[in-house]
């Protein structure tokens, strides 16, 4: 009897040995799924799986379309020299103000297959070099063929063959509520998706371009970020990634993009005509408030109140007078000075529009023939 137990336990003590080796080194002999051992730690580890759709509510298909197409921007600007700089004592005072160049760091959308980028015109404002950096690493570079700082934005270009492109959406059709990926490459950590919805649209009035029509977007938009793609989540290009409001200087959830029906106005003018043309007719407006309603005996309750008019401009020789109230311009109805601003601006030069005005008690209606605006003054940097 002890023999055969004494067998029997050694029979036991093999299988056991065995059991262990084959769970160790061939977990799935046991059909046991995944059980690795790392360091003496057993880890429980998913089966290999082959790429396939995304899961639900993925925005995977929607970067991959567009990250390609988005490009950093790196420019460099020397500084400027100092009329003195060659005085002894002036260095003796003052020093050597150096020569190194100011490095600038920014993103752009690629748009054509010829090379056209889309990007802010602060990005690339007063760089003497610009370096183009693809998402596959190449890198070329940047020619600017035209700026339009009322919309602060600017068109690149680079030579370089089998360019991705972007695909360009309706942005006029985004609603609040949408979701949006704002893409680009934020201080400089190399390119990054994230995501958000559209917070609001057409804000306005916030003093950082002349033409304001911004999509707001609680995605996280950072320094670095400016001139990158803001898309739907089909990749579709809805807007140009523009400023933030932070008091930090990082994402406050508060981001705002130029729409792409803009970027595409200023792309045709830039490309076609060197610049783009918008129509100007030469008035002070102001939004009504009691006191100018008082002062100018105005009964209009909505509209836009012309304070001023330029003699022997446009808006002077159709017949527009000081405490007329712009009500609407070409079929669209006005109701502030940035509403005016912008469609004033949209009407073709040299071709008549419809303006309605309320005069004191009466509707007027006129025929304005609006002209170029002329471009804003560069400011000297000192």
């Amino acid at each position: 009897m002890r023999r055969y137990w004494l067998v029997f336990s050694q029979a036991v003590t093999v299988l056991l040995a065995a059991y262990f080796v084959v769970g160790t080194l061939k977990p799935e002999w046991l059909g046991r799924t995944g059980v690795a051992v790392n360091q003496g730690v057993a880890l429980v580890e998913a089966p290999a799986t082959v790429s396939g759709p995304p899961p639900p509510g993925s925005f995977r298909q929607a970067a991959q379309r567009a990250s390609a197409a988005v490009v950093s921007i790196n420019t460099s600007k020397m500084p400027e020299r100092h009329p003195q700089i060659n005085d002894p004592w002036f260095r003796f005072f003052f020093g050597d103000p150096g020569s190194q160049p100011q490095a600038g760091l920014g993103s752009g959308v690629i748009i054509s297959a010829d090379g056209y980028i889309l990007t802010n015109n602060h990005v690339v404002e007063g760089a003497d070099e610009i370096e183009v950096v693809l998402n596959d690493s190449r890198r070329a570079p940047g020619k600017v063929i035209g700026t339009d700082p009322d919309s602060d934005l600017a068109i690149l270009k680079i030579s370089l063959d089998r360019l991705p492109v972007i695909t360009l959406g309706n942005s006029d059709a985004l609603q609040v509520g949408d979701q949006v990926l704002a893409i680009g490459n934020p201080f400089g950590v190399g390119q990054t998706v994230t995501s958000g919805i559209v917070s609001a649209l057409g804000r306005n009035q916030l003093g950082i371009n002349t033409f304001e029509n911004f999509i707001q977007t609680d995605a996280a938009i950072n320094p670095g970020n400016s001139g990158g793609a803001l898309v739907d989540v089909n990749g579709q290009l809805m807007g140009i990634n523009t400023a933030i409001y932070s008091r930090s200087g990082g994402s406050m959830g508060i981001g705002f993009a130029i729409p792409v029906s803009t970027a595409k106005l200023v792309l045709e003018g830039i490309v076609k005509d060197g610049v783009v043309r918008r129509g100007w007719i030469g008035v002070e407006p102001a939004d009504l408030s009691p006191e100018l309603m008082e002062t100018f005996s105005v009964k209009a309750k909505r509209g836009v109140l012309i304070t001023g008019v330029l003699q022997n401009g446009p808006a002077a020789q159709a017949g527009i007078r000081p405490g007329d109230v712009i009500v609407a311009v070409a079929d669209k109805q006005i109701s502030n000075v940035s509403e005016l601003l912008s469609n004033v601006a949209a009407l073709k030069p040299g071709a008549a529009a419809r303006f309605r005005l309320q005069r004191r008690d009466e509707s007027v209606e006129l025929n304005v023939t609006p002209g170029l605006r002329p471009r804003p003054p560069k400011v000297q940097q000192r």
